[in-house]
């Protein structure tokens, strides 16, 4: 009997880098905006030879920077 690979679309919490669809997924966006963010150097991204990659931390630090500007804002009012 053999072991059965996880499905594709499974995300494994272990990976460092990530796809810009992985990337899109977990943080609830499209793969455009994903890529809107990239190009904006609003979320962090490295090349692996021609592919582009995503550090997972760099997700929660993206996150980060928006609850902080939320928050701020929230204080001006």
């Amino acid at each position: 009997m053999t072991t059965a690979t996880p499905a594709p679309t499974t995300a494994d919490p272990t990976l460092l880098l990530l796809t810009v669809e992985e990337a899109a997924r977990r943080l609830g966006i499209g793969r455009t905006t994903c890529f809107a963010l990239i190009a904006s150097c609003e979320l962090e991204s490295v090349k692996v030879g021609t592919l582009r990659r995503i550090p997972a931390d760099a997700l929660v630090a993206y996150v980060g920077r928006l609850r902080g500007a939320s928050a701020a804002s929230m204080g001006d009012e």
